[in-house]
C-alpha cells in the first residue's frame, strides 16, 4: 500500500509541477480529460447538448444528465493530477499513525476527492470570469480612443490602445489590418478577436 501511495504522490506532483512551469512559459492547458461535448463557450452561455423528452422520465433524464455533465466538466488533466497527489501525499501520511488499511484508503480516498472537486471549482470559475471579461470587451466595438503603443499594418504585429468604454477609460492589446498607426493616433474599435485584443482603424 505505501508503494502505491508513493507512485500517485509522485505522479500527481510530477505533473503538478510540469504543468506549472508551462504556465510561467505561457505552454499551459487545460484539456478535457472526459471528452464531454459541452460546457461553457466564449461568452459564458451553456452549450451542453442534453437529451429529453416531454413526458416526467425525459424531465428526470435531463435533470441526471446535467448533474452527470457537470461532475464530467470539472475532470481534467489539471484536476486528476491533483487527486492524484493528494491521495498519494494523505495516504503516506496516514500510514504514519499505524491505521487499519481501510480507514487509510478512505482517508486518501476522500482527500483526492475534496482536491479534484476544489480544483475543479476553481478552473470553473476561472472559466466564468475570463467568458464575462470576453463579454465585456464586447462592448467597445464602436468606441474611439488613442493608440498606446504603435500598432503594425496589416496585422502584422499586436500595439495598445486606450479607449473609452461607458466613461471609462480601458487599456486593450489591439491589431489592425489598414496600415500602420503610430502612437497618438486616433482609432475606432471594430472588432473583438480575443479576451483581451481589439481590432481598430484609424478615424
Amino acid at each position: 500500500m505505501e508503494n502505491m501511495f508513493l507512485i500517485c504522490a509522485v505522479v500527481g506532483g510530477t505533473l503538478i509541477a510540469c504543468q506549472f512551469v508551462l504556465t510561467l512559459f505561457g505552454l499551459g492547458g487545460d484539456h478535457d480529460a472526459s471528452g464531454h461535448e459541452g460546457g461553457m463557450d466564449a461568452t459564458g452561455h451553456d452549450v451542453s447538448h442534453h437529451g429529453g423528452g416531454t413526458d416526467g422520465g425525459g424531465a428526470h433524464d435531463a435533470t441526471h444528465g446535467n448533474q452527470s455533465s457537470w461532475f464530467f466538466g470539472i475532470l481534467s488533466f489539471k484536476t486528476l493530477s491533483a487527486a492524484f497527489a493528494f491521495f498519494g501525499f494523505t495516504g503516506l501520511a496516514a500510514l504514519q499513525y499505524d491505521l487499519e488499511p481501510l480507514p487509510i484508503l478512505a482517508i486518501s480516498l476522500g482527500a483526492g476527492l475534496a482536491a479534484l472537486l476544489m480544483v475543479g471549482f476553481l478552473m470553473r470559475s476561472l472559466g466564468q470570469l475570463n467568458a464575462d471579461g470576453t463579454m465585456r470587451i464586447d462592448r467597445s466595438v464602436g468606441s474611439r480612443g488613442t493608440v498606446y503603443l504603435p500598432i503594425p499594418g496589416a496585422r502584422g504585429g499586436v500595439g495598445k490602445v486606450h479607449v473609452s468604454v461607458f466613461n471609462r477609460t480601458m487599456e486593450y492589446k489591439a491589431i489592425t489590418a489598414s496600415e500602420a498607426l503610430t502612437t497618438g493616433m486616433k482609432v475606432e474599435v471594430v472588432g473583438v478577436v480575443g479576451p483581451d485584443t481589439v481590432e481598430v482603424r484609424s478615424t
